[in-house]
């Protein structure tokens, strides 16, 4: 994907953000030195760190393409525009939270939280914008425990959302950047 806005390619260079597997770009900007200890942690000892966090730009149209994890994601809110946090729980139920400068823009919230487990995607409510947000995941993400939806699998297990989940379908290609 080619990027359109200068502020954009300035976020990328300044942050040393990377494209992501599930669209838009990220860089790692904490992984704590404590461990914890979970059953099915992809270490061989079963720990892994305490809680990461990353920068996450979604840019020029990209989005988060659905996926899940097996820890709860806390999302933050830094710059741009507002962005929409899609989830649908193990019951079916789908969720939709904006992300965004809550005194800004009404009906936002500075932070919403993805619990584990919850299959979602994300993306900026005017795709001509960008957001930049950090999210917060405890215990510790590990691409081991990520796991990109097959959209038609979603689709078949949650017919009534098949609108919303294929919006979101593969992750756009991005290109990293110099």
């Amino acid at each position: 994907m080619a990027i359109a806005n200068a502020a954009v390619e300035e976020l990328i260079r300044h942050f040393g953000l990377e494209p992501h597997p599930e669209g838009g770009y990220y860089s790692e900007t904490y992984r704590a030195d404590n461990l914890v200890r979970r059953d099915g942690a992809p270490t061989t000892d079963g720990t892994r760190a305490a809680s990461t966090a990353i920068y996450f730009l979604l840019a020029d149209g990209a989005y988060s393409a659905w996926h899940r994890i097996r820890s709860d994601e806390l999302w933050h809110f830094y710059a741009g525009s507002p962005l929409e946090i899609h989830s649908i729980d193990e019951r079916g139920v789908l969720s939709t939270r904006k992300l965004g400068h809550a005194l800004d823009h009404p009906g936002t919230v500075f932070q919403a939280v993805v619990p584990a487990g919850h299959w979602f995607a994300a993306r900026c409510c005017d795709p001509s914008t960008y957001a930049l947000v950090g999210c917060t995941v405890a215990p510790g993400f590990e691409f081991s425990e990520f796991e990109i939806a097959d959209v038609n699998a979603l689709v078949e297990k949650y017919p009534l959302h098949r609108s919303i989940i294929e919006l979101f379908g593969k992750p756009a290609s991005v290109t990293k950047k110099d």
